[in-house]
């Protein structure tokens, strides 16, 4: 699994037209307009596996923001990559995609009250990271939940084919403009990546690593991996 994750934490090749990579497939750029931002997983994701990304860089003057979620669609079955994950890709079947808001969508348990709406998001999102887990269930199935700087908004659908092959759906919307996968460690952390949490936790913001007197490869770990 820790191979196939490794692979997942990347973005596939097949993307929006207004996206563009970086070299290493981590970092995805909506370098023009507001859609044409749809961008997926490297590979379908793991039961139970988590796909993390990082808002890099927002953008003012639209209305809009992140959109995210799971499709059974092979990204390279697509002839045409669609314009929006909303409608669009998720018109297409098989494909659970929910806009970031403050009053995030998710599956309300019978019996329990709605709550209510409160005021829309300011123009620039408060989030920096956004989580997108899946666990296979006893009948088969699996429930996405949306994790939210560490707070989990709940089941955002249910009854997922845990069966088939589900690739992570990262729509780099309207004020959304750039965005980071980041590996999440599984099991025990290596030494490696406990001394990237210490460099990290003693700086305001990754970019100010670049003034650290560090060598440059290990800037470049801290900074984006």
């Amino acid at each position: 699994m820790a191979a196939r994750c490794r692979l997942a934490a990347r973005f596939h090749h097949i993307h929006g037209a207004n996206i563009r990579l970086d070299a290493s497939h981590t970092q995805a750029t909506r370098v023009e307009s507001f859609a044409n931002g749809l961008c997926f997983s490297q590979e379908p994701l793991a039961p139970g596996q988590i796909f993390l990304v990082e808002i890099e860089e927002k953008e003012l003057g639209w209305c809009g923001h992140l959109r995210v979620g799971l499709t059974a669609h092979d990204p390279q079955s697509l002839e045409v990559v669609p314009e929006y994950s909303l409608p669009d890709l998720v018109n297409m079947g098989d494909t659970w995609v929910f806009a970031i808001t403050r009053n995030h969508n998710r599956v309300v348990v019978e019996g329990e009250e709605v709550q209510a709406r409160g005021r829309p998001w300011e123009p620039f999102l408060l989030i920096e990271r956004v989580r997108i887990p899946r666990d296979t269930l006893p009948d088969g199935t699996a429930d996405m939940h949306i994790v939210i700087n560490g707070e989990d908004m709940g089941p955002s659908a249910r009854g997922l084919p845990a069966t088939r092959p589900l690739y992570a759906v990262i729509d780099v919307f309207a004020s959304t403009k750039s965005v980071r996968v980041i590996p999440v460690d599984y099991g025990f952390p290596s030494l490696q990546t406990l001394c990237r949490l210490v460099i990290q936790k003693h700086i305001v913001h990754r970019l100010a690593i670049d003034g650290l007197d560090l060598p440059p490869l290990l800037k470049s770990y801290c900074q984006h991996e």
